[in-house]
């Protein structure tokens, strides 16, 4: 008999209801499901596929060629879009977006492959701890693409396929690098530095490698941060956030179209006003 997957945190979690409280509330409150998938994710999808076959096989000593990369990355595409409706940018076409997958993964590859792999694709779940020491109910789970040591120091490598370039400033803000630190610092009981590789899709692609750290300051931020978003989902506090990102991929645009705001109380309101950094009642 399958055993339930134990309930916790994930970045993807934490990072949707921050994002869009209304669509966490749609997906993982209610649980409706997606008529369609983003094409951006099947890119994804496939693209991580791909870099997890090539790592995997550098990890067991074996330096697979370039039509087996790009195989698993089409076999990854097709079985995504058998079993689900791909939804299309304006002006994007599957095959123009499959080419430019295939295109970045070559990118990559020309790279010098990476050494003293420790882990490929692993997944930790770890205890979240806030600033002043309490822990969580629910655990953190973190799936994280590679882990290498680089001249003895662990680092976690995150691989991303973008449209644009991304700043310093956006990789030092983010909390999935917080996550992934948490979870290597619980493992191996080490400070791991983290580095993500953007694959940028512009007209001529492009590879940016930016470097982040973390400390114990950043982990029990993000402990106190999860402790809100908890505080604020036990209040039913679920509204949308409408910004053209948001809003021209979300799933459930219908369903926001047709949702009503319900009346809270002064003590919902002051969670949800204290979750933003204000105060009330």
């Amino acid at each position: 008999m399958r055993k339930e997957p134990r309930a916790h945190w994930s970045f993807s979690a934490i990072n949707q209801y921050l994002r869009c409280p209304l669509q966490y509330y749609f997906e993982r409150v209610l649980k409706i499901p997606r008529k369609s998938v983003g094409s951006g994710l099947i890119l994804g999808s496939a693209f991580h596929h791909a870099l997890a076959i090539y790592h995997g096989s550098l990890k067991n000593g074996r330096n697979i060629g370039w039509d087996d990369v790009q195989q698993s990355f089409l076999e990854n595409w097709h079985l995504r879009e058998k079993d689900e409706v791909v939804e299309y940018k304006p002006k994007e076409s599957r095959d123009d977006l499959i080419a430019k997958g295939l295109e970045l993964l070559k990118l990559y590859l020309k790279e010098p492959p990476p050494t003293e792999i420790v882990a490929v694709e692993q997944r930790f779940l770890v205890p979240l701890q806030t600033s002043e020491g309490n822990f969580l109910e629910l655990p953190l789970l973190a799936f994280v693409d590679l882990v290498t040591r680089e001249a003895g120091i662990l680092k976690v490598n995150e691989f991303k396929t973008s449209g644009r370039s991304y700043g310093n400033s956006e990789v030092e803000m983010s909390l999935q690098a917080t996550c992934y630190v948490l979870a290597l610092r619980e493992k191996y009981d080490e400070w791991p530095t983290v580095e993500f590789t953007v694959l940028v899709k512009t007209v001529k692609p492009k590879l940016q490698r930016i470097k982040t750290a973390r400390n114990e300051i950043d982990v029990g931020r993000l402990g106190d941060l999860v402790e809100h978003v908890e505080r604020a989902i036990s209040n039913k506090i679920f509204y949308p956030v409408e910004t053209p990102m948001n809003c021209s991929i979300c799933a459930f645009r219908q369903q926001c179209k047709d949702w009503k705001p319900q009346r809270t109380s002064c003590a919902e309101t002051s969670d949800l006003m204290e979750l933003n950094g204000a105060t009330a009642c």
